[in-house]
């Protein structure tokens, strides 16, 4: 090899394998760092996907906790809606019920005034004594629920009562009562119905009668109404019957009387002057 007329030599050839080695270490570098990028982007993506999954999941979860609050205002609500018609329901009951009780007693107000009306109705339907005492018979029995009983009125003197009318019992089993002894002397003495409700009115007796009513006539005692037993379903007496009682005491004598009269004028009526004056 020559030499170089200067006397400098060339320098040393370049290391092409060691510097292809080189960019192929750089190019596997980027390669890697490319790699690299594109897992993480992938990864990234990935964990993108999951997070809009969970925050779907979570809106839906929201909303599910939303709508689910919502619900259990309106079931409260509703509730309270409930027990405010409960309450007005009963309410209403409560009055309803206060309502058909007195109803109720209006109702058997006016029965007990229309068995007074039909009563007082019956005793006076009739002018003759014996009619009278059949109507008297049928409210004794009908409306009272006598079903052995008898009507007594004084003798002139008024020293003994006189049987005029029975039911239930034999001719022979009523007798004159003394005025000054028994339970029916007792009541025409003192003028005060005799009522004993410490026993069961249908086991009386022609001795001890459950229930005795005068007669009377203005304030004069004429007779006495002894009731000897009821019918076997009644035991005891009610309001309604001793009204009965006060209505037959005042009306059954006199419309007894009356007929009687009359029957003794042989039905006539009096003549025009008997009624005259009357206003004075």
């Amino acid at each position: 090899m020559a030499s170089d007329k200067s006397g400098s030599s060339d320098p040393p050839p370049t290391d092409l394998k060691k510097e292809r080695d080189e960019v192929l270490q750089q190019f596997a570098k980027g390669t890697r760092i490319s790699e690299e990028f594109i897992h993480e982007h992938e990864r990234m993506q990935s964990r993108l996907r999951e997070l809009e999954t969970e925050n779907a999941g979570l809106r839906a979860k929201v909303e599910a906790d939303d709508a689910i609050r919502d619900l259990l205002a309106k079931i409260d609500q509703l509730e309270a809606e409930k027990q405010d018609l409960l309450s007005r329901y009963r309410e209403a009951e409560a009055e309803s019920s206060q309502w058909g009780e007195r109803f109720q007693e209006v109702e058997g107000q006016f029965a007990d005034l229309a068995n007074l009306f039909v009563a007082s109705n019956q005793i006076h339907s009739s002018l003759s004594p014996r009619g009278v005492t059949r109507r008297l018979k049928e409210v004794l029995a009908q409306l009272v629920g006598a079903e052995k009983y008898g009507v007594y009125l004084c003798n002139p003197d008024q020293s003994e009562l006189v049987p005029i009318a029975s039911e239930g019992v034999l001719g022979d089993e009523l007798t004159p009562v003394s005025a000054k002894g028994g339970p029916i002397g007792e009541v025409l003495r003192t003028g005060a119905a005799h009522i004993d409700e410490e026993v069961d009115a249908s086991k009386g007796t022609i001795a001890r009668p459950p229930a005795i009513i005068p007669l009377n006539i203005d304030d004069r005692i004429v007779g006495v109404i002894a009731i000897f037993a009821t019918l076997e379903q009644k035991s005891k007496f009610t309001s309604v019957d001793f009204e009965l009682f006060k209505l037959l005491g005042q009306h059954a004598a006199t419309a007894l009387v009356s007929a009687s009269m009359f029957a003794h004028a042989e039905r006539q009526i009096p003549g025009l002057e008997a009624f005259r004056d009357l206003s004075v």
